[in-house]
């Protein structure tokens, strides 16, 4: 093969990987942004046994097309106390049975499929104004250029059939099976992606140019990197993630590495996993996961015991250190420097409110003095913050700004005092609430207490997607912002209905707690209203937000009419 070819083979190969990647990424996203809510509410409500859990965390992750996707999101679980550790390894096992099923569905080449699916998705994502749908054609979009990515590869690899250096090479992999296993890992690892790496792997080896027992241990090695991912990207998490994720890693990879050792020290042939080496190879990632989930489920117990054994806390000596505020005095004269300033410090108000609210379902589950206190100091650090916003940006010197730039100066200081009043919200009304459910001996009813959580859950997925606009300032995720504060109106108008359906059946707990109740709704839903307010600057900027109301009053005309 001439040195030209090699470098258009490198291309072509190169692009249609990137593709594969960007393809299984936009999938994701889709499901992510219409149906996250209802997926995190799904999986925290599946952890009754570890059955149930290993299915949940299956069908997650056929939604996320993403194993390592489940791990974060059951990670960010168990952080809140949400997911125990035994349910949350068994969600983690199901999730690699998902992840790999996922592959199977992804290898089916059907030539119709791809116009299909581009056409129905594109009309969908264009046409539609409904946000769940504009999604749906986003993953409808995302699983075609799949098949045109592994198309892609499957033309690319052609002609290296007939190139001896390169069956060369290949024929080595698939007689240093190490190697091969590591090359699997690293490939999962930098693709972010098992699915990505095993369905590339699989299309190599279906093209004649990949041995089986080289795709075999890729394929393996592909389960390891995956597992590594999950366990880099929960690194800094604290320990009840932690303790799942590394043990997920332990049974997977080691898992692994002891199939691949079995197949390379015994006679046991892959014939009786499918008629075709493409069709045993797959075979084998959905059976080797499957078979981790049949061992390792009713020991997990024991699982549990060791890992908590093995990774304890961190005893790492605390370093007192003044947090620096961004705001700084030097840059008064210069305005667009100083917005920048403010911007900063207003992203920490996001983030120390954040924290507030992811933690404040803690003492609304049991009370606990110390948290409550800490809520309480977080509380009093951001309305700390916004006092010192406000000073600075009464100091900035206005009659030097553009019209652009005065803009910018009221949008900040309306975004200060909305976070600061999230803050509020959170950390003195939420708390005073579970502190009355503690005085006077209270609890809420179990329904009540389920309806909360998944309230909550919404209105956390939904600051995290307001801070992401205030770094970013991405005109769809502010879109989706703003979207996102009428869902969770109708949310609340929903769980307020369940509550009072609650107290027509008798409820007696639920009556004892009705205004606690019913507060705590409200609450949240003000939290939620100050946090999109990030996205309506963005959203009027690209005026999104007046053809959504101006769309608003067709309609309220057309029913006048009607």
């Amino acid at each position: 093969m001439s040195d030209t070819n090699i470098v258009l083979f490198a291309l072509h190969i190169a692009g249609a990987a990137a593709l594969l990647i960007w393809a299984v990424r936009l999938l994701r996203t889709g499901v992510e942004r219409a149906f996250s809510v209802q997926l995190r509410a799904f999986l925290r409500h599946s952890n009754v046994s570890r059955v149930r859990a290993a299915s949940s965390g299956a069908f997650a992750a056929l939604c996320l097309q993403s194993a390592t996707a489940v791990a974060v999101l059951v990670s960010n679980f168990s952080v809140k106390g949400g997911i125990g550790l035994i349910a949350g390894m068994a969600m983690l096992l199901g999730a690699d049975i998902g992840s790999a099923i996922v592959s199977q569905i992804l290898l089916v080449r059907q030539d119709f499929l791809i116009p299909l699916l581009l056409l129905c998705g594109i009309v969908l994502f264009f046409r539609s104004s409904k946000n769940e749908i504009r999604q749906f054609g986003r993953i409808l979009i995302g699983v075609a250029l799949i098949f045109v990515s592994l198309d892609m590869i499957r033309a690319a690899t052609g002609p290296l059939i007939d190139s001896p250096g390169a069956v060369n090479v290949m024929r080595y992999l698939g007689g240093d099976i190490v190697t091969s296993f590591v090359i699997g890992a690293f490939l999962a690892w930098a693709m972010h992606s098992s699915v990505a790496s095993v369905l590339f792997f699989v299309t190599l080896m279906a093209q004649g140019l990949l041995p089986a027992s080289g795709a075999a241990a890729m394929v393996l090695g592909a389960n390891a990197g995956g597992a590594i991912l999950a366990y880099v990207l929960t690194l800094t998490a604290p320990i009840a993630a932690r303790r799942m994720v590394a043990a997920n890693l332990v049974l997977r990879g080691g898992g692994a590495a002891f199939l691949l050792l079995l197949l390379s020290q015994t006679n046991i042939g892959l014939n009786w996993l499918g008629s075709t080496e493409e069709r045993q190879i797959i075979n084998l990632h959905l059976v080797f996961n499957i078979g981790l989930a049949l061992v390792f489920l009713p020991v997990l117990k024991w699982i549990g015991m060791v890992s908590e054994l093995v990774i304890t806390d961190r005893n790492e000596p605390t370093i007192s250190l003044n947090q620096i505020s961004a705001l700084d005095p030097s840059a008064l004269d210069r305005p667009a420097l100083a917005l920048t300033c403010v911007a900063r410090e207003i992203l920490k108000m996001g983030e120390e409110t954040e924290i507030i609210l992811r933690s404040v379902i803690m003492p609304l589950q049991g009370w606990d003095e110390a948290t409550a206190n800490e809520l309480n100091k977080k509380t009093l650090h951001v309305q700390n913050l916004h006092e010192e916003v406000k000073r600075f940006l009464a100091q900035v010197s206005y009659s030097q700004m553009d019209e652009t730039e005065k803009e910018r100066y009221a949008e900040l200081a309306n975004i200060a005092y909305s976070l600061e009043t999230a803050a509020d919200a959170i950390g003195n009304g939420l708390v005073d609430l579970a502190r009355q459910l503690h005085t006077e001996k209270l609890r809420f009813s179990d329904d009540g207490l389920a309806d909360i959580e998944d309230f909550h859950d919404r209105i956390l997925s939904n600051t995290q997607l307001a801070l992401s606009v205030l770094m970013s300032g991405a005109p769809d995720a502010a879109r989706q912002l703003v979207r996102a504060k009428e869902k969770v109106r109708i949310a609340e108008r929903k769980l307020q209905k369940r509550h009072l359906a609650r107290l027509r059946a008798d409820n007696s707990t639920s009556f004892e707690t009705s205004r606690l109740h019913q507060e705590s709704l409200r609450l949240l839903k003000n939290v939620n209203t100050a946090f999109a307010v990030v996205g309506y600057s963005i959203a009027i900027r690209s005026g999104d937000l007046l053809s959504t109301q101006l769309s608003k009053k067709s309609k309220r005309e057309n029913k006048k009419r009607g």
